[in-house]
């Protein structure tokens, strides 16, 4: 089994690698001066900059954790550590350039010349590392050789993604399974070794780098005396655990008074996240307002004079965290409508006025609820909110229905531009409301709206 080429070398390539972000910027730096000011070499208040802005860098990146292992990371993760890293010496030469007053002694093109031309460059290092290091790897070099403890269903998917992901360098050469029956065994071509105790064996001669434990939760014994085995060894222990047998919801993982935390269900909208959205709602609810006034106007005459009554139909709706609010439409069906208990919405269109069978058809009954995502009761896009009464009806019926609730309900979602409204699956939609939760981002918000429209005039299943 050939030995990692980069192993024994890893210090060096990591003190390598520290010592040439600093070196970057101030190449850079010089070069930027030489460029824009047609000058070499820079004043002596240049070169003292650069200088300081260089013990910085060897200073402010070990903290993003830019130094560490990659292998497995991905490069956008590498990314973003990165554009922090480069945004906080920004930050600090800014600051000491305002507190020192020597701001106008440099050239503000040349300070963006040097920042931007350093973060490039600290980029472009990057990706010359990753790909240098996986042209090694295809040539079976650089690598880390993996044994997973447990060959049933999620030791195969730790093999099937470690073997999908080929540049990571991590090498899966088998599995050990206590299962008699499995010895020998070739699974997904990787063979069987044998069992656990063989494993601590083969650790000692197999040049084994990294053992993987893949044992369901309950095997917390087995899993304990296996971690105490390998502890005489220098090896990388890594343990996966079997949650993805739970429906996974947006999860994560995080650290609270300082203990490791697997959060199996959450809300996406928190931190930035929150922010964004509540921007994207607000900006975007109070143009489409303003675009909408002269139709919700001429609606609003035709529910007049369509039918006594008020314009607008006030309805209790649940929506995050299970909090009511009274959510705004156009009324469609006649004042006492109602009168018998609320009625699910497939089975009341019938008795929807002329008026209001034509607004229901193309949903501009529900324009007034941009009045409700003004005033932060609503989104633009989310899960479609129901009443208290059919919330307490589905809770019990529908598995996963209150999940709905992490976020605040929208106008329009991924269900409903699915085709998913008025009387349909509520078991589908919620599937559909849950793949939203989990998957969202501005730019799927963004195609929501997008779609909206054309599903609307598409669609046979409006309200």
């Amino acid at each position: 089994m050939n030995r990692p080429l980069l192993k024994s070398h890893a210090s060096l390539f990591a003190i390598t690698l520290r010592a040439s972000d600093p070196l970057l910027g101030l190449l850079v730096g010089m070069a930027a001066y030489w460029i824009y000011l047609d000058a070499f070499p820079p004043p002596e208040h240049y070169v003292l900059f650069l200088l300081a802005s260089s013990i910085s860098i060897a200073a402010v990146f070990p903290l993003f954790r830019l130094y560490e292992p990659q292998r497995g990371a991905s490069i956008i993760d590498e990314f973003r550590k990165l554009t922090l890293a480069w945004a906080t010496i920004g930050a600090l030469c800014g600051l000491t350039l305002f507190a020192t007053k020597s701001g106008q002694q440099f050239s503000r093109v040349w300070v963006a010349s040097w920042l931007s031309g350093s973060f490039g460059a600290a980029i472009a290092l990057r990706v010359a590392v990753r790909i240098i290091l996986r042209s090694l790897r295809r040539r079976g070099r650089n690598l880390r050789h993996v044994a997973i403890v447990g060959a049933g269903n999620l030791g195969r998917q730790i093999s099937e993604r470690l073997r999908g992901a080929a540049w990571t360098g991590l090498n899966v050469i088998g599995y050990y399974d206590d299962d008699p029956a499995k010895s020998g065994a070739i699974i997904d071509g990787r063979p069987v070794l044998g069992t656990a105790e063989q494993l601590l064996a083969d650790t000692r001669i197999a040049g084994i780098d990294q053992v993987w434990i893949a044992l369901p939760l309950r095997a917390e014994i087995r899993i304990r005396a296996i971690i105490d085995g390998l502890r005489d060894f220098p090896v990388e222990i890594r343990f996966v655990p079997d949650i993805y047998s739970f429906h996974l919801l947006n999860h994560s993982m995080s650290e609270i008074a300082g203990l490791p935390v697997i959060s199996l269900t959450e809300t996406p909208m928190v931190g930035a996240n929150r922010i964004v959205k509540s921007l994207e709602d607000f900006l975007f609810g109070l143009v489409a307002l303003l675009i909408a006034a002269p139709a919700l106007l001429v609606i609003a005459a035709g529910v007049r004079l369509s039918s006594p009554g008020p314009v607008f139909y006030r309805q209790e709706r649940v929506t995050r965290n299970g909090q009511r609010f009274q959510m705004l439409k156009f009324r469609t069906m006649p004042i006492d409508a109602e009168a018998g208990g609320p009625v699910w919405s497939g089975r009341s269109g019938s008795r929807a006025t002329s008026f209001g069978g034509f607004l229901r058809r193309f949903s501009l009954d529900e324009l007034p609820q941009l009045i409700n995502v003004i005033r932060g009761e609503m989104s633009l896009v989310g899960p479609r909110p129901e009443r208290p009464e059919f919330v307490a009806r589905f809770r019990q019926e529908v598995p996963g229905y209150m999940q709905k609730h992490l976020v605040k309900a929208g106008i329009t979602g991924w269900a409903q531009i699915n085709d998913l409204r008025g009387d349909t699956d509520i078991g589908r939609r919620i599937q559909y409301d849950l793949f939203y939760i989990d998957h969202w981002s501005l730019w799927f918000d963004l195609r929501i709206l997008a779609l909206t429209l054309w599903h609307i005039l598409q669609s046979h299943n409006a309200r």
